[in-house]
Formats: C-alpha cells, sequence, structure tokens
C-alpha cells in the first residue's frame, strides 16, 4: 500500500509506457527471427534436407517466443483499453490478415513432414514464408500508419468512429509512407533471420543466409534514413498544446491536440533520444558488416537485435507521449496521460510483471542454453522427432 501511494499515476502511465515498448521490442527480437527465418526457407534451402535443416533452427523455439506477441496484445488490452479499442476495432482486416499468416505457421510446422511428397512439402515452405514475410510487412506498415496518424474520432461517449468501409480502410492504411515503413521491417526481420540461420547452420545454408542478410541489412539502412529524411520534411506531428494533465481522468477530450511542426522536433526538446536511431543505425550497420564478413556469429545476431531495439525504440521515443494520434479530430488522438486504466490497475499488474517477468526470462535464457549449438544435416535426418 505504501508503494502504492509512493509511484504517482503519472509515473505509473511511463512505466507501463516503457513496459509495452519492452514486450514489443522482446517480441520483435524473439519472434522476429522467425519470422525472418520463415520468410528466408524458400530462398536459403534448396534442398529437402535443407530446408529441414532450417526449420529445426527456430522449430523447438518458435512457440515460446509468440507468447512475447500474446504478451503485448495483453498489456494493450489491459493497461491501455482506449488504444486496443480503437486500433483492434478499427484495423480489424488487417488484423486478421496477421492472425491468419500467424496460424499457418502451427499448422506448416506440424504437416510439413507428415507426407513426403515434394508438392506437399513445397506448399507448407511457402505457408511458412507468408507466415513470417506477412506479419513483418503488416507490424511496419501499422507503424508507418502511426507516424502518419490514423482517421478515426471519438463521440463525447468516447465511442471511437471511422469513415468508410472495412476494405476501404484496409487499402487506406496501404499508402507509400506506411509500405516504406512495412519493406523497412520486412528487410530488418530478413537481416535478424539470416543472422540467426548464420548462428544456427554450416556450409551452404549460412552461406546464402548472409549473403541474402547482406542485402537486407542494406535495404534496411536506407530505407530507415529515407523514412526519417520523410518524417523531417513531409509529415506533420503532433503536439498537446495548452496545459499538460499528466494525472487525470483516461478522456482524450481533455487535452487540446494539434497538429504542427515536425516529428523529429522530439530531438530539439529530448537532444538524449537520439540515441535510439543511433543504435538502429549502428546495430543494422555491424550486423550487415558481420555477414559479409563471416564473423563472429553471436556478436552478429546481437548486433542485430541492437538495431532492432533501436528502429523500434526511436518510433516510441519521438511520438512520446502519443500512442495513436488522429487525423480527423485530433483531439481525440490516444496519449500516454489519458488513455491508461486505473491508477490501481497499472499498480496491481506492474507487482505481476515484478514477479512473473524474471520467470519468463529466466525459463526463456534456460532453454536456449538447453538448445545451444548448430543444426545439421545429420542430426535432422538422424532424429524422427525432428521436423
Amino acid at each position: 500500500m505504501i508503494l502504492y501511494e509512493l509511484i504517482s499515476y503519472d509515473v505509473m502511465r511511463v512505466i507501463w509506457w516503457l513496459l509495452l515498448g519492452v514486450l514489443l521490442i522482446g517480441f520483435a527480437m524473439t519472434d522476429g527471427f522467425d519470422m525472418g527465418v520463415g520468410a528466408l526457407l524458400p530462398f536459403v534451402g534448396k534442398t529437402d534436407v535443407e530446408r529441414r535443416v532450417i526449420i529445426n533452427t527456430v522449430g523447438p523455439v518458435w512457440e515460446g517466443n509468440q507468447v512475447w506477441f500474446i504478451l503485448g496484445g495483453g498489456a494493450i488490452f489491459a493497461a491501455w483499453p482506449p488504444l486496443y479499442a480503437v486500433s483492434f476495432s478499427g484495423f480489424y482486416l488487417a488484423m486478421f490478415l496477421v492472425l491468419a499468416a500467424l496460424i499457418l505457421r502451427p499448422v506448416a510446422f506440424k504437416y510439413r513432414s507428415k507426407r513426403e511428397f515434394s508438392a506437399w512439402r513445397n506448399g507448407w515452405d511457402w505457408a511458412l514464408f507468408i507466415g513470417g514475410a506477412v506479419p513483418a510487412l503488416v507490424f511496419g506498415v501499422a507503424v508507418g500508419n502511426v507516424l502518419l496518424g490514423v482517421p478515426f474520432e471519438l463521440t463525447p461517449q468516447l465511442i471511437p468512429m471511422y469513415p468508410g468501409s472495412a476494405f476501404g480502410k484496409l487499402f487506406g492504411l496501404l499508402n507509400p509512407f506506411a509500405l516504406l515503413c512495412g519493406a523497412v521491417s520486412l528487410s530488418m526481420l530478413l537481416t535478424h533471420g539470416a543472422a540467426w540461420l548464420s548462428l544456427k547452420t554450416r556450409g551452404n545454408i549460412a552461406a546464402r543466409a548472409r549473403d541474402i542478410g547482406a542485402m537486407s541489412g542494406l535495404v534496411t539502412i536506407v530505407g530507415y534514413a529515407v523514412a526519417g529524411l520523410i518524417l523531417l520534411f513531409f509529415i506533420d506531428g503532433y503536439a498537446i498544446v495548452g496545459e499538460v494533465v499528466k494525472d487525470g481522468p483516461s478522456n482524450p477530450h481533455f487535452s487540446e491536440v494539434e497538429r504542427t511542426g515536425s516529428w523529429l522536433a522530439a530531438y530539439l526538446d529530448r537532444p538524449w533520444i537520439v540515441i535510439a536511431p543511433i543504435c538502429g543505425f549502428l546495430g543494422m550497420f555491424m550486423v550487415m558488416k558481420g555477414l559479409r564478413e563471416d564473423r563472429a556469429e553471436v556478436a552478429t545476431l546481437l548486433w542485430s537485435k541492437l538495431g532492432i531495439f533501436g528502429a523500434i525504440s526511436s518510433v516510441g521515443l519521438t511520438i512520446f507521449p502519443f500512442l495513436l494520434p488522429s487525423t480527423l479530430d485530433p483531439t481525440s488522438s490516444l496519449t500516454v496521460w489519458d488513455a491508461s486504466s486505473s491508477h490501481q490497475t497499472l499498480f496491481i499488474m506492474m507487482v505481476a510483471t515484478v514477479i512473473f517477468m524474471p520467470l519468463i526470462l529466466a525459463y526463456t535464457a534456460w532453454v536456449y542454453s538447453v538448445l545451444w549449438g548448430k543444426v545439421t544435416e545429420d542430426e535432422v535426418t538422424g532424429n524422427s522427432h525432428s521436423y
């Protein structure tokens, strides 16, 4: 009770904004290489045995990695209910597209090896490609649309309203800037998957993965830079004007928001956040360099994780305190200060997180230590329990 009183409502909101970022970055760092490996599968694996090796590098861990995605969705639902309601209801078809692609992955893992016909296995290999490439692309498209602003408004009763049809809203998300962000996301996770395969495989598989990963790393760097320039010169940001009430009720209409200036003005107000894009560029450059030179695989994978951390955190830090800006009615924009659950709810969730998050991390570390080492063709063909 004393701790509850010591941590104020505004501080608790920032803590949960940080935790949401941790969950999303954790998902990209772990399940991201699963998706990258799936998207690389048809191009890196030339024979059935090679593709089995690739699949078995992620087969034992992908389910655990996907837990981060579930935790992220749960955190949005519990800590940021208005954000969950507005985003999930407004982008239902886009969410359905992601879920349909993700559903293909477990089915493909389980059914691919049930029959030995090449057509059967090739079909499931492309299902794994879809299950990896589509979510990676759509997640980036979503980030691009958050930076642009989303066409919704809240009624006085805080009911989200969207103009147009469901398909119109879906195709409206596929604008040039959002597609650029989607391409950056996809290439970034392809690079991450290549770094993982470089660590977990040998021979031709690792060599092909390094070649593709080096190219996708370059695409990531260039696309990330171009997106930043577009943000600087062509896209207006949002700002809260007037008094900012950080511990007030969760009602966006209590804040006055306007479109003004550039999102990148945040780097003038908070210069320290430049560390995020620096990490993004540095991490991607070093992983690209490591893949080209066939250097230490563990370091290359860690550089890839740093690049992902920098790229994702740069978005959150740039738009803070906004969570989901509105283009139709800027006053309806959701921010850290007006879209959270109650103080008590956030505190109870924080206590649960402090208890269970270390257990999850410890278990994950133990699993990876047990499964450490490269996956070989002899191991796959000689093990009846492999995929």
